[in-house]
C-alpha cells in the first residue's frame, strides 16, 4: 500500500454550541474511523470568541490528522432566522480554516449525508451513527454520546461515498437530451 492509496478525509458538523468532526483513513478501498471528537462551545459567552475557537481547532485537526479533503454539513433551513445565520457563520469559519490549510471544501445537505449513509433521507441521529458504528466497525467503547461527533463522520463518508461514483462530463437535461446523445445506447434497450 502506498501513500498514493492513502487519503484523510475531515468532516466536520458546524455548530455554535457544539462543532462535532470525524476524521475518516481511507487505505485503497477501506474506510476507516481514525478520530471522533466534539468541540464544546456553550463555555464561551462571546459568539466571536466561539468562531475563533471552531477556527483554532479545525486548524489543529487539519495540523495533526493531514486530511486532504473537507467535507462539512450545510446548514438547513429552519425557522429561527438568528440561528441560522450563527450556524452559518460556524460553518464559514470551518470553511476559512480548511481553505487557510488549502483543502477542497465538500459540502453536502442533511438529508443528502442520511440518504448516503443510511439510505433514508429522514433517518434520526442514532439510525446514522448506529449504521457508522456497523460500516465501520466501530468498537461501542469508541463511540462517543454526542451525536454531532458521528453526524462529522458521516459528512466525510459521505464525501467518500460520493468520490466513489463515476464522474461524468456530460451533463443532461432531461431523459430526452440522454436518449438524443446516446441513441446506439438506447436503441440496445430491450423493451
Amino acid at each position: 500500500m502506498t501513500a498514493a492509496d492513502e487519503r484523510i478525509i475531515l468532516g466536520i458538523d458546524p455548530g455554535t454550541i457544539v462543532m462535532g468532526y470525524g476524521i475518516l483513513r481511507v487505505n485503497g478501498n477501506h474506510p476507516q474511523l481514525e478520530a471522533l471528537g466534539v468541540l464544546q462551545l456553550n463555555k464561551y459567552e462571546d459568539h466571536y470568541h466561539r468562531l475563533q475557537k471552531i477556527f483554532e481547532r479545525v486548524t489543529g485537526l487539519i495540523q495533526e490528522y493531514h486530511p486532504k479533503e473537507l467535507a462539512i454539513e450545510s446548514p438547513f433551513f429552519g425557522k429561527n432566522v438568528q440561528s441560522m445565520l450563527k450556524l452559518g457563520r460556524a460553518q464559514g469559519v470551518a470553511m476559512a480554516a480548511a481553505l487557510e490549510c488549502g483543502l477542497p471544501i465538500y459540502e453536502y445537505a442533511p438529508l443528502k449525508i442520511k440518504m448516503a449513509i443510511t439510505g433514508n433521507g429522514s433517518a434520526s441521529k442514532e439510525q446514522v451513527a448506529g449504521m457508522l458504528q456497523r460500516l465501520l466497525h466501530i468498537p461501542q467503547e469508541s463511540m462517543l454520546p454526542q451525536m454531532d461527533a458521528t453526524d462529522g463522520l458521516a459528512a466525510a463518508l459521505c464525501h467518500y461515498f460520493q468520490s466513489k461514483l463515476p464522474q461524468s462530463d456530460k451533463k443532461y437535461t432531461d431523459w430526452k437530451d440522454f436518449a438524443q446523445r446516446n441513441q446506439r445506447r438506447v436503441n440496445g434497450i430491450q423493451h
